[in-house]
C-alpha cells in the first residue's frame, strides 16, 4: 500500500496538513495588508529557488507546503493587498476561497451532465440567474461558465461566425464567400485580436473603429466603416460593445450601438467582463442601457464579484447558438444521460474536461446575497469618488469620464507632468517603494497615464491617502532629480 501514502497520505498527516494549510490562509489573509505590495523583480533569485527542487528525494507534506508559501510571500505581486491599484484583481472572497478547496477534494468532471449532474446544473441555475439581471429572456437564454473573459470572448467570435454563415463549422473560413469583418472599438480589449487569428479570420479581419473625446466607440464612426465594408466586398458578421474599458473603466453607447447592429442584423456582443457588474446596483445600472439587446454578453465573476481566478460567463439569447457551434459526438463520451432534458457541458463550449468552475460564484452569492454585492460596489465606487478628490486636491488631473472606479491621470502641476518620462518614473518609483501598485498606459498614442483601479473590497480611506502621499512623494522626487 505504500503507493497510496505516496499520492493520498495517511490519515492523521492530512488532518494535520489541512489544519496547518488554515493556518497559513487565514495569516495571508490577516497580514497582507502589512506586507510589500509588489515584489523586488530578481529572475535569478526566484530560479535559484527552485534550482534544487529536482524532486529526487520525496519532501515532507508540510515542509513541501512551506516551500511554496515562502515563495508566493516573497515573489508576488500580492493582488489581495488593500493597495494594490492594478488590473481588475481583486482579494478573494470567503467563500470563494472555500469552495476552490472543495472543488479540488470532489475533483467533479464536467464534461458530460451525467457525471455532475449537481455542478452542472448549479451552473445553468446561475447562468439563468445573470442573464435575468442582464435582461434577457429566461425562455431563450444559454451560457456556458469559461476560464475567463478571453475564452468567453472568443466564443462570441465563435457563435457569431456559425449564426452569420451556417457553413461555417464544417467549411471554415476558406468555404466563405466574403472575407469576414468584425469591429471593435480602439479601447476594446487585446483578447478579441487574438482570438481572430485563432479563429482563422487574421487580425485584418478585426476592424478597430475610433472613439470619441469620451474614449467611448463611434456609432457613427462604426455605421460608417461598416458600409464602406459591405461595398468593398466583406461580411460584416460582429459588433462588440465594451462595457468598462481596460484603460479606463469606459461604457459604450450600447443602445446607439445596438440600434447600428440592428438596422445591419449583425450580431452584437457586450464584452462586460468588469463592468457587468454594475447591473446589480440600482444607481449604476443605467450606464448598461440596451445591453438586454445584445446576442451575447461576457462577464467575468473573479473581477468585481471577487471570486478566486479564474470564472469567465458566455450568456447569449440564442438559445441553440452554443450547440450550433460546439456540438460533437465522440464515442468514448459517457451516453448515460442519453433521452434525458439536459445538456452535456462539452458539447457547449470550448473545453471539455473542465473544473467547476460555479461553485466559488454560487457560494460567494448565496452568502453575500444581492444586497452584500451592492453594498460592496457601491463602497469601490465611493472609493473611486474619494481618489479623484484626493488627487484633484493634490494638483493630479483626472483626464477619463466615467461612473466606474478607474482613474487615469497626469500632473497638471508641471509642463513634464503628462511626459512619458514623467509617467514611467512615477509609477516606477510606486511599485519599487512596495508601498503601493499602479500601473501606466496610453488612452490614445499622444496621451500616456497614470492607471489606478479600486478593485479590492478591503481598500479603505486610509488607503486611498497613502497612495496620494506616494504619488506627491514620488513626483516630488522626479523633478528633484530633474533639478539636480
Amino acid at each position: 500500500m505504500r503507493h497510496l501514502e505516496m499520492l493520498g497520505v495517511d490519515k492523521q498527516t492530512r488532518i494535520e496538513l489541512w489544519q496547518h494549510i488554515v493556518e497559513t490562509i487565514e495569516a495571508y489573509i490577516a497580514n497582507v495588508g502589512q506586507a510589500r505590495v509588489a515584489p523586488e523583480l530578481d529572475p535569478e533569485k526566484v530560479r535559484s529557488l527552485l534550482t534544487p527542487m529536482n524532486f529526487a528525494q520525496p519532501l515532507d507534506p508540510r515542509e513541501a507546503v512551506d516551500f511554496v508559501v515562502q515563495g508566493l510571500w516573497r515573489h508576488q505581486v500580492h493582488t489581495p493587498h488593500p493597495r494594490y491599484f492594478g488590473l481588475f484583481n481583486p482579494a478573494p472572497t470567503t467563500m470563494g476561497i472555500a469552495a476552490d478547496a472543495l472543488v479540488a477534494a470532489f475533483n467533479p468532471q464536467l464534461a458530460t451532465w451525467s457525471h455532475s449532474p449537481f455542478a452542472v446544473e448549479l451552473e445553468q441555475h446561475l447562468l439563468r440567474t445573470f442573464a435575468y439581471q442582464f435582461g434577457y429572456d429566461l425562455g431563450k437564454t444559454d451560457g456556458t461558465f469559461t476560464s475567463g473573459g478571453a475564452e468567453a470572448n472568443h466564443t462570441a467570435i465563435l457563435t457569431a461566425l456559425a449564426h452569420a454563415f451556417p457553413e461555417f463549422a464544417r467549411a471554415g473560413i476558406r468555404g466563405l464567400d466574403e472575407q469576414p469583418t468584425l469591429y471593435v472599438s480602439t479601447q476594446s480589449h487585446h483578447s478579441f485580436i487574438r482570438a481572430a487569428r485563432a479563429c482563422g479570420l487574421g487580425t485584418d479581419a478585426v476592424r478597430e473603429i475610433a472613439v470619441d473625446s469620451t474614449l467611448q466607440m463611434g456609432a457613427e464612426a462604426l455605421a460608417e466603416q461598416i458600409a464602406q465594408d459591405k461595398a468593398s466586398g466583406f461580411a460584416p458578421f460582429l459588433i462588440v460593445a465594451t462595457a468598462g474599458t481596460t484603460n479606463a473603466g469606459v461604457v459604450d453607447p450600447i443602445s446607439r450601438i445596438a440600434d447600428v447592429a440592428s438596422r445591419e442584423r449583425l450580431w452584437l456582443h457586450v464584452d462586460a467582463a468588469w463592468g457587468g457588474a454594475a447591473v446589480f446596483v440600482t444607481e449604476l445600472r443605467t450606464i448598461l442601457d440596451g445591453i438586454e439587446r445584445s446576442d451575447s454578453i461576457t462577464f467575468d465573476t473573479h473581477k468585481w464579484l471577487s471570486v478566486p481566478m479564474g470564472a469567465g460567463v458566455y450568456l447569449t439569447r440564442h438559445r441553440d447558438i452554443l450547440g450550433q457551434t460546439f456540438r460533437i459526438a465522440a464515442d468514448y463520451m459517457p451516453t448515460d444521460a442519453a433521452g434525458l432534458d439536459v445538456v452535456d457541458p462539452y458539447t457547449h463550449s470550448i473545453q471539455c474536461s473542465r473544473r467547476f468552475i460555479g461553485l466559488k460564484v454560487f457560494l460567494s452569492l448565496a452568502v453575500a446575497g444581492w444586497d452584500g454585492y451592492g453594498t460592496v460596489i457601491r463602497h469601490q465606487v465611493a472609493m473611486g469618488d474619494l481618489l479623484r478628490r484626493e488627487l484633484e486636491a493634490s494638483g493630479w488631473e483626472v483626464v477619463n469620464q466615467t461612473r466606474l472606479p478607474v482613474l487615469c491621470f497626469v500632473d497638471r502641476q508641471n509642463p513634464e507632468g503628462k511626459s512619458v518620462a514623467f509617467i514611467e518614473a512615477v509609477a516606477r518609483e510606486i511599485v519599487s517603494s512596495g508601498e503601493a501598485w499602479i500601473s501606466t498606459t496610453r488612452l490614445d498614442k499622444d496621451l500616456p497615464v497614470l492607471r489606478a483601479c479600486i478593485t479590492n473590497y478591503r481598500t479603505g480611506p486610509e488607503d486611498i491617502r497613502a497612495l496620494v502621499r506616494a504619488l506627491n512623494k514620488a513626483r516630488k522626487k522626479f523633478y528633484g532629480a530633474k533639478v539636480e
